[in-house]
């Protein structure tokens, strides 16, 4: 699942793609999230259904933007941006914050971690899309 035959084939054509890792513990969320960004090309998606799948998934490759969600069991989106910005390996990756919660000292927290954008449920597909585009250069 992680690598498709787009990316094969791209990677073969010595074009870079970029990897993103989706985490939530919806897989609705995941899926609606997945199809908001993978029409955008060069962009290669993983997902993780919880915060210390996320972490796992870090460990075994390098990802060049992460979209989380905060609310989930285990370890939740702001712990995980907790743990990837003091990690040197990884604490570059920009991070996005998509969730449910939205009080502006939960918005505040999540930038404060380091995220680069906070986006609130439910959200227009094309605010997420001109995100990835920014962020990741494409």
């Amino acid at each position: 699942m992680p690598y498709s035959k787009r990316f094969l084939y791209k990677q073969r054509e010595g074009l870079s793609m970029k990897s993103i890792l989706v985490v939530d513990d919806s897989s609705t969320a995941r899926s609606f999230i997945k199809s908001c960004i993978e029409g955008i090309d060069d962009v290669n998606i993983f997902e993780a259904p919880s915060g210390f799948e996320a972490l796992k998934l870090l460990s075994q490759h390098p990802f060049d933007m992460i979209i989380t969600d905060i609310n989930m069991p285990d370890i939740n989106g702001l712990e995980l941006v907790g743990f990837v910005k003091k990690d040197d390996r990884h604490k570059n990756i920009p991070v996005l914050f998509v969730s449910t919660e939205r009080s502006k000292e939960d918005i505040e927290k999540g930038m404060s971690l380091g995220a680069i954008s906070y986006l609130t449920k439910p959200f227009k597909p094309e605010e997420l899309q001109a995100i990835v585009r920014k962020t990741l250069s494409l």
